[in-house]
């Protein structure tokens, strides 16, 4: 019997807005010996709730057990796991890049096909801003190696449901005009 690879999860957890939730939480993952890929936490709407956007490397038998322990936590109120496919996903980039004369204009022509943004220039580096699916921020990243990447940052990755309604109208849209 083959024991199946792990691979990212997207969870969208919806708890109180409460001092320790967020220790509660990452406690449970690090007790079941599980990282954390990525996470991002903010208040939502409504200020008496936050959501966590948890991408976590597990196997899917494993995901099933840290559910039903998250959902045993007084502070969850919902736990909704997201397919790539059924999600919009963010994430933010900074980045600086080493920038000679020569060079700073096809960093920025770089910078504006991923219609990112140049938030600093200095005498031999620039620092550009890029917001974008995961899958655009690493190819953009790859696009920047060659010139030096100096230094690089990512925020947690951000994700809500797709709405069923568009994506029913738009499919809609493209029937009609094919």
């Amino acid at each position: 019997m083959t024991v199946p690879a792990p691979t990212h999860h997207i969870l969208s957890v919806l708890v109180e807005n409460k001092f320790g939730v967020l220790t509660r939480i990452a406690g449970l993952f690090a007790r079941r010996g599980f990282n954390i890929y990525s996470l991002a936490v903010s208040p939502t709407e409504d200020e008496r709730f936050s959501r966590m956007t948890i991408v976590v490397d597990v196997e899917s038998t494993s995901l099933e057990q840290v559910t039903k322990q998250l959902n045993k936590l007084i502070p969850v109120i919902k736990i909704v796991e997201l397919s790539p496919a059924d999600a919009t996903e963010r994430e933010l980039m900074l980045v600086t890049v080493k920038a000679t004369p020569e060079s700073r204009s096809q960093i920025t022509e770089l910078t504006s096909i991923f219609e990112a943004k140049i938030e600093d220039v200095g005498f031999d580096a620039m620092t550009i801003m890029a917001a974008g699916r995961p899958d655009q921020l690493d190819a953009m990243t790859d696009l920047l190696e060659p010139f030096g990447i100096v230094e690089l940052q990512r925020t947690g990755r951000i994700a809500l449901p797709r709405l069923v309604r568009r994506t029913v109208r738009l499919q809609a849209v493209r029937g009609r005009s094919a």
